[in-house]
């Protein structure tokens, strides 16, 4: 089972919004969707949640088009928005019942549904307090609590980390996992990339509604990185070694970095391997020799100007 979104396409006036964006993953993965500001990435959510409809291309889920079954889709999607509506004296039991209800559940069935998300969000010591003056963290918590009523096998979410301290991103990050693991599709939006790095088996990047990137995480890095950066410490003369790092032929640029250098060379295991068994010939005293791993953040550095539409 799987996710896909074929050449989608949203106007507003003059403006494409979402121009022929295409991608696919699957069931049980983590996908993270990739950004400036005003990219299209909540269009193209809000989209895949059936909330709007697409001017061109489809999305199918499970095999189910947004066009012609909007209404099977919402009984698979759980849509979580980039912030909760502000309810005054309503408490949050009574809010997750009222969606519970509104999803069809009876009595028995609703009340243990209710109470196994509480407890799988670590809401049941707040259940009785008022939406309205919980933090942003347990905001964010009845709102995941909310899309989970109904038991969707895939989840939608707009920012859940946006405002959170870094406890509470810990802690959301490990229920995403569980949930993974649970078989669900996971597609989530974020700024922080470090975060989305950590936990995403894929990603998706896309600037002024065209798609840039789209796949497993490690392709995406090796598409974009030619080139590895190297961390060199030595114990003894350093200066030595930077002078021998500089008259190396395969070595792109090299950089003191306080007690380390930090060179660039080209992405291959065999010429680092012959790099470290070189200095190590020439007499250098090599403590530590490591491979800087790219991440999502450097990548979207790369390939977006940063400009909205």
């Amino acid at each position: 089972m799987k996710i896909e979104v074929r050449n989608l396409v949203k106007l507003f006036g003059d403006t494409r919004a979402v121009d022929d964006v295409s991608f696919s993953f699957d069931y049980g993965k983590v996908y993270g969707f990739v950004g400036p500001n005003g990219a299209g990435k909540t269009t193209t959510m809000r989209i895949m949640a059936t909330l709007d409809e697409p001017d061109g291309g489809d999305v199918l889920i499970g095999g189910l088009s947004v066009r012609d079954a909007p209404e099977k889709i919402r009984g698979l999607v759980g849509y979580m928005p980039d912030s909760l509506p502000t309810h005054r004296d309503v408490t949050v039991h009574e809010y997750l019942d009222f969606f519970a209800r509104i999803y069809g559940l009876k009595s028995a069935e609703r009340l243990r549904t209710i109470e196994d998300i509480e407890s799988f969000t670590n809401l049941m010591g707040i259940r009785e307090k008022e939406i309205h003056a919980l933090s942003k963290g347990m905001k964010q918590r009845v709102s995941l609590a909310r899309t989970l009523i109904h038991n969707p096998q895939v989840l939608i979410m707009d920012e859940p980390a946006a405002g959170l301290d870094p406890k509470a991103r810990i802690e959301l990050r490990e229920l995403i996992r569980v949930l993974a693991e649970q078989g669900k599709a996971i597609f989530i939006s974020s700024h922080i990339l470090g975060e989305l790095s950590e936990m995403c088996d894929g990603a998706v990047i896309i600037e002024h509604g065209k798609l840039l990137h789209s796949g497993h995480l490690e392709d995406i890095l090796q598409q974009e990185h030619t080139s590895r950066t190297i961390w060199i410490r030595t114990f003894d003369n350093q200066e030595g070694l930077y002078k021998t790092l500089l008259e190396t032929p395969l070595v792109e640029k090299a950089v003191l970095a306080g007690s380390e250098i930090k060179i660039r060379v080209p992405a291959s295991d065999e010429i680092c391997v012959n790099l470290l068994k070189d200095l190590v010939n020439k007499g250098h005293g090599i403590v530590e020799f490591r491979r800087h791993k790219a991440d999502l953040e450097e990548v979207f550095m790369n390939v977006t100007s940063g400009k909205v539409q």
